[in-house]
């Protein structure tokens, strides 16, 4: 006869077997085909909006693990606030303009974008981003993430591009919006300028040269009795294609300089970096002259340009020349450096200014006529064997050091003086500040790294040498040459985008784009011609908040946050809050979330090139997106996040032991029914009531976890609870009146009631991140009245206060304590063979007084607690035989494990005296025979 009680049902009836990356496609589809997210919305109609703007990933190419990352964590605060009873329409957004998808397109097609009618490479570029936008959906979806997917925002769309022309306009209109000549990055093979948001530093290998210029008018500084033509200025360069750029030397006011003379030459140079400049030149034998001079009394000093006769070189002074390396001496070329653009600028009535000596190809153009044509980085070889053959290279040698490179070229950059549409930001820096201040940053550090970012950053250069944007809107009068700019011309263009997009721009002429009859405001001109940069893909981005939180009214602005990797704080957070303060005086959000960067298990950046990335299609074919969400939840993401295959394996573990604990509570209430069965908690076991506290104790540690965005809180508690406090310990002791009790036993429903109520608060508050196995497990929970279609529509579990008895806690806290000693020196000898199953054991327990008095108040529970036939309880230590084992935390007890001498119950496996007494039942215990009769 089988008197086992089965431990699942039949998996027919229940499947939970995991085979996520098959089974999770199904709850996909049952949220979509029952409009969950929808009915999320419907529920939380007029409730207190909790809106998380969404950072548009650019639509160009796959999903990397990062992308992962980012929307899960979105995913989590968007369903727990959900929960808690917010209205949180999410609407997923994509950055569809700019470089990184035009050089996408150039570069699967093969097209030249100068031979190209703008309009055809537009068509091109959206065609591609729409392509792109799609199958990121259909990615984003498979992770599990909630959103708005049939109506996400991207930055291409007409109603977004008007408001972003808005935004401009009324910058213009305030002074903020300005054409200047100054130095910006620029990628010559993007052939574009780029903002700092769009470089990435490289260690390269470049040369370090040391270059003598001749004296030409020194006045009163000559060293005495040197031969004129013998004294040089020393200066030292890691760019040798910009000597040709050269205009001017630059010293430090506040540094001392000497001559050096060695054999018959005189060099100046920094008193302080005078040895290392020499050992550079490899020369051992010099003497350096007394009298040194102030770097402030060399203003005006000229010397030679080592190329060109024609070109007289003075001594300039910034506070930009260091002694951290080199000689003190800086060459300056404006056209190539910002810090020499700027002090040429305060030196510009000496007539120092760019020169033009490098075209947006990044080859020399006709101002440098021995190299016209060259492509400039080609040009350091030839130029330091020019050098050499004029006699005035005084060393060279190598150093690597962090250089710019294009963020989508990945090629180096230059620096180029050239006329470019410029953002001021001391207009409105002080207020950017302030808007700062009054932001919540989480993590803390984050208000400092933005603080200091927006404190620090020059102007904002938002103009782009391409076609595939949103284009400036001015236009330049013919008679005057005037920009112009203003409501009345912003007005006309904004209708025409909201039917046409930003391809009317180039799609009409331009007294199709301006107000019938507009004249010129400076002069009555009635010819113009538009701008033909378009701006920056930063300021796309950057004015989201009017073209998709301000469109809507079902959004906020200011939202409640911002969520991204934590380089945005010079990206999009940073450009968005200028534009927010710029136009409206303060911050598009009220709280910045950031997140660090993933990186494989040994902490090294991943790359394609090393093989050490992780795709998240890769995760979820193998392991389903339920075990990605929860690497996401598992990492403290204020730093970066280690992920490699054995990290997945061990999460996929743990994800399994989470699932089995759920399969075991289901499994056990199939003949559940919560409005019947339920016992009051006053008719509650201890054992019972404990486990109510440690769930009440795990839902207050998770619920602060999500308050306070600590996923990785939340994480380790319920995994602590689910492997710990239930499998190891309650569900372990509770086995025995599970399957061998009667159905209707109080001490049967006492333990189901139980399970229930941890089971319908567990599956709630693990739903946010594991949203797949949530929902699979609720399908399968006892239904009740009310009962939610769906987890994702459920509220928050509430509060049990009453669970929380201190008294109780601290009995059980020791109880436990002293079963963990008696279970370890169990687990011994079932090691050493003295025992098969806990259950064959006999246990005999010594302790004195507290612990012997502790300890027979459950004299006759211990047995079940220990999950062992029978125990005993002596009062004496020193009654205890020599081969007893002592406690590891309880060193004052010791423990005697035997083999039961009692029979074997078949039904239960415990091992009584009463087995046999009921002739009809002789294998069973009486406890069983009773049960079975």
């Amino acid at each position: 006869m089988d008197y086992g009680k089965t431990l699942h049902l039949p998996e027919t009836e229940f499947p939970m077997r995991g085979n996520l990356p098959k089974r999770e496609p199904d709850f996909l589809k049952f949220w979509q085909e029952h409009a969950i997210y929808e009915k999320r919305l419907q529920k939380r109609e007029g409730a207190p909006k909790f809106i998380l703007h969404d950072g548009p990933p650019y639509a160009n190419g796959q999903l990397h693990i990062g992308h992962a990352l980012n929307k899960v964590l979105k995913d989590i605060i968007m369903k727990y606030k959900t929960q808690n009873g917010y209205y949180t329409k999410y609407v997923p957004g994509w950055d569809t303009h700019g470089l990184p998808i035009e050089h996408a397109v150039i570069k699967n097609t093969g097209l030249n974008r100068h031979e190209m009618a703008p309009l055809d490479l537009r068509a091109r570029c959206k065609e591609y981003a729409l392509k792109c936008v799609n199958e990121q959906r259909k990615d984003f979806i498979r992770f599990g993430v909630l959103g708005d997917w049939e109506h996400p925002y991207l930055t291409l769309m007409p109603h977004v591009e008007v408001e972003q022309i808005g935004v401009f306009g009324e910058m213009a209109k305030k002074g903020y919006i300005y054409k200047g000549l100054k130095t910006v990055y620029w990628c010559p093979h993007c052939e574009t300028a780029l903002a700092e948001a769009e470089i990435e530093y490289k260690e390269i290998k470049s040369f370090s040269l040391y270059v003598k210029f001749p004296a030409v008018d020194l006045t009163c500084h000559m060293p005495k009795n040197a031969d004129p033509d013998k004294v040089y200025a020393v200066i030292w360069t890691t760019t040798p294609w910009t000597i040709p750029a050269n205009v001017a030397i630059c010293a430090n006011e506040n540094f001392e300089y000497v001559w050096v003379k060695a054999g018959e030459e005189y060099y100046l140079m920094a008193k302080d970096l005078v040895d290392e400049t020499m050992k550079a030149g490899k020369i051992e034998e010099y003497e350096v002259l007394p009298d040194a001079i102030e770097g402030k009394r060399l203003e005006g000093l000229v010397f030679q340009h080592p190329f060109y006769e024609a070109r007289k070189v003075p001594i300039v002074l910034g506070e930009h020349v260091t002694l951290e390396a080199g000689t003190g001496l800086v060459h300056t070329a404006p056209d190539h450096g910002v810090d020499d653009f700027n002090v040429c600028m305060k030196y510009s009535a000496w007539g120092l200014k760019p020169l033009g000596t490098v075209g947006p190809d990044g080859c020399y153009t006709d101002k440098v006529p021995e190299y016209q044509g060259k492509f400039a980085f080609d040009m350091n070889v030839p130029i330091i064997k020019r050098l050499a053959e004029l006699g005035v290279l005084f060393a060279k040698g190598s150093l690597r050091h962090q250089y710019a490179h294009c963020w989508r070229c990945k090629n180096p950059i230059i620096y180029r003086a050239t006329e470019q549409w410029f953002s001021s930001v001391d207009g409105y820096r002080q207020k950017a500040l302030e808007a700062i201040d009054h932001v919540k940053w989480i993590p803390s550090w984050g208000h400092d790294r933005i603080y200091n970012m927006i404190r620090d950053r020059g102007d904002w250069c938002i103009s782009r040498q391409r076609v595939w944007g949103v284009p400036i809107p001015i236009f330049y009068c013919q008679k005057c040459g005037k920009p112009i700019i203003n409501d009345d011309t912003i007005k006309h263009l904004q209708k025409l985008f909201a039917v046409e997009g930003s391809d009317a721009w180039w799609r009409h002429n331009e007294k199709e784009l301006l107000p019938d009859g507009f004249t010129c405001p400076e002069c009555g001109g009635t010819e113009f011609k538009k701008e033909t940069d378009i701006m920056d893909v930063w300021f796309d981005s950057g004015c989201t908040h009017q073209g998709v939180l301000c469109t809507d009214p079902k959004l906020d602005y200011p939202c409640e946050m911002y969520l991204e990797g934590s380089d945005q704080h010079r990206g999009w957070f940073n450009s968005s809050l200028l534009t927010s303060v710029a136009i409206n005086g303060y911050a598009p959000y009220k709280a910045v979330l950031t997140h660090g960067f993933t990186v494989d298990g040994e902490g090294k950046k991943m790359s394609k090139s090393v093989g050490n990335t992780v795709a998240p299609q890769e995760i979820i074919d193998q392991f389903g997106a339920d075990v990605m969400r929860l690497w996401v939840s598992s990492a403290d993401y204020q730093g970066d996040i280690r992920l490699s295959p054995k990290i997945l394996k061990q999460l996929s573990e743990v994800y399994r032991k989470i699932r089995n604990t759920f399969r075991f509570l289901l499994g056990n209430l199939a003949d559940f029914d919560p409005a019947v069965h339920s016992v009051d908690y006053e008719n509650m076991t201890e054992l019972d009531k404990w486990a109510l506290l440690r769930m009440e104790q795990v839902y207050e540690t998770v619920t602060e976890a999500y308050e306070n965005y600590q996923f990785h809180v939340m994480y380790h508690a319920i995994h602590n609870f689910c492997t710990v406090d239930l499998s190891s310990i309650y569900l372990d002791i509770i086995k025995d009146r599970l399957y061998a009790e009667k159905d209707d036993a109080l001490i049967r429903r006492s333990a189901q009631t139980v399970m229930y109520r941890i089971l319908d608060t567990l599956v709630k508050i693990v739903s946010p991140v594991l949203s797949f196995t949530a929902e699979e497990v609720w399908m399968y929970m006892p239904e009740i009245a009310g009962k939610e279609e769906s987890v994702l529509l459920t509220d928050w579990p509430k509060a049990h206060k009453e669970y929380l008895n201190v008294d109780l806690e601290a009995r059980w806290n020791k109880l436990l304590s002293l079963r963990s000693d008696m279970t370890r020196i169990l687990e011994g000898a079932r090691k050493d063979h003295t025992i098969g199953h806990s259950l064959d054991a006999a246990v005999t327990i010594y302790a004195d007084g507290a612990d012997y008095a502790f300890l027979s108040q459950w004299s006759d529970k211990l047995a079940i607690l220990l999950i062992v036939s029978e125990v005993k309880l002596v009062e004496g230590t020193d009654l205890a035989p020599e081969q007893a084992a002592a406690g590891e935390d309880h060193t004052d007890i010791r423990v005697i494990v035997t083999p039961s001498t009692h029979e074997k119950c078949e039904r239960c496996w415990i091992h009584r005296d009463t087995v046999g007494t009921d002739q009809e039942h002789p294998t069973l215990c009486a406890r069983c025979a009773s049960v079975v009769k």
